[in-house]
């Protein structure tokens, strides 16, 4: 089980030993997601206010967690959390039709304007659905 269960985990990109920071946990987050992720780097996860630089980061997002610009923030915040301004950043919305869903069009503005981009979804969960975040490349 724990091979099944780490390759899972490891769809997200996430690998053994990076730390994953998490945002936005409430009691409607998918602990499946969660305990996949964990497996796959072996790691908990740390919450917002870790105080360290990270590997990677897993958004939960909910259309009534506050404006678009505020995902934009946290996007830019998140990014300034990780290892070199590089890594993983993952925005987790509730699937279409159900409370709280939000439009994908939405998370890529943000991203946007975070100066970053999407770079694919997938169905993460019964209930989630996920967008990769990436940092755009700058040419120095």
């Amino acid at each position: 089980m724990a091979v099944s269960a780490a390759g899972a985990g490891s769809r997200f990109g996430f690998t053994t030993g990076q730390v994953i920071q998490e945002f936005g946990y409430d009691d409607d987050v998918d602990p499946r997601v969660r305990e996949e992720i964990e497996e796959a780097t072996g790691n908990e996860l740390v919450d917002e206010d870790y105080g360290d630089v990270c590997d990677g980061t897993l958004i939960w997002w909910r259309e009534d967690d506050a404006e678009q610009e505020d995902l934009t923030d946290l996007l830019v915040d998140a990014q300034a959390n990780l290892e070199d301004g590089g890594g993983l950043i993952w925005v987790l919305t509730p699937k279409p039709g159900r409370p709280g869903h939000v439009r994908p069009s939405d998370i890529e503005e943000a991203a946007r304007t975070a100066g970053m981009h999407a770079t694919s979804a997938a169905a993460v969960a019964d209930a989630w659905s996920g967008i990769r975040i990436a940092s755009r490349s700058r040419v120095r």
